[in-house]
């Protein structure tokens, strides 16, 4: 079993095309023994947004603070503090920080599913 607290998880800047002001932690994953799913907090800076991208696995998210809009196949919708978020596979997605704070959400991928945020 593991307890821990979120700041004691370095957040790295997600250095991809098509990001800005993104960072991540990941809190679960294979190093932390995880068979199944990876947990990860993501941090977006006023202004910045997530990699715009499909792939084959879903994401379950949780809106922790802030607001901003997300990117769906129906088009832009609104997220803030205490939405929850589910991708479907192969569904397009990118989240935008709209606020004056940082937008912090937890996602969750299966295992062994390889992010392009990791």
């Amino acid at each position: 079993m593991l307890i821990d607290q979120v700041e004691n998880v370095e957040a790295k800047t997600i250095d991809l095309d098509g990001v800005k002001d993104a960072k991540i932690r990941v809190l679960i994953a294979d190093e932390q023994g995880a068979p199944n799913f990876h947990m990860r907090e993501m941090i977006v800076a006023p202004g910045g947004y997530t990699p715009r991208h499909i792939h084959e696995w879903e994401h379950e998210c949780y809106i922790i603070s802030g607001e901003g809009m997300m990117e769906t196949p129906e088009g832009p919708k609104p997220v803030k503090a205490g939405d929850f978020v589910f991708v479907a596979p192969n569904d397009d997605h990118q989240f935008q920080n709209t606020g004056d704070e940082e937008l912090k959400f937890l996602c969750l991928i299966p295992k062994p599913a390889t992010c392009c945020c990791k």
